[in-house]
């Protein structure tokens, strides 16, 4: 199954390294991942999709990653009510004919054309991991010349907390 954790981090060099390191000594394997600074200073957040098998490993990868000294907060949001989306620019070949066959596309997925050349157009979509597979899947027929994603970035919904009572300058940096 899918889960999605998030952690907040000191912002300083060699976390990610250090973090993503852990992922690979466990064989954990990332399928995404999104790092940006958080609301509070000194902090960034990541957020992880991982393919996890059972509660076992689940439990066994937060342990490890609440021991990271680096790591402020760990959690699972998977099953809590979040909002996730993601970010993909797609490079599609386009001739005249098909430009407008291509916009009829994606209208629908409220993607736009951010850049066009003469024989290419750059799509930026955003949205849920599925809505951004099914775009790509209905662009595929005309020649994908190239795609980068971001991965999922997510956060709670509403009133929902993190509990985040730390400050950073308790913490030596």
């Amino acid at each position: 199954m899918k889960r999605i954790i998030t952690c907040t981090v000191q912002d300083r060099g060699g976390v990610l390294n250090r973090i993503t390191g852990m992922f690979y000594k466990r064989q954990f394997n990332i399928e995404s991942i999104t790092v940006g600074v958080s609301e509070i200073e000194g902090l960034s957040k990541m957020t992880f999709v991982v393919e996890i098998s059972d509660d076992q490993k689940l439990e066994q990868l937060t342990k490890q990653l609440n021991k990271q000294i680096d790591v402020i907060k760990v959690s699972d949001i998977t099953d809590k009510a979040i909002v996730a989306r993601e970010l993909a620019l797609v490079k599609v070949n386009a001739g005249n004919q098909s430009r407008a066959e291509i916009q009829g596309i994606i209208t629908p997925f409220r993607g736009t054309v951010i850049d066009v050349s003469k024989d290419t157009l750059t799509i930026q979509v955003t949205g849920k991991s599925d809505k951004v597979d099914a775009l790509i899947s209905l662009l595929k027929p005309y020649g994908i010349k190239e795609i980068s994603r971001t991965g999922v970035t997510a956060l709670l919904r509403g009133q929902q907390s993190s509990q985040q009572v730390v400050e950073v300058n308790s913490f030596p940096v």
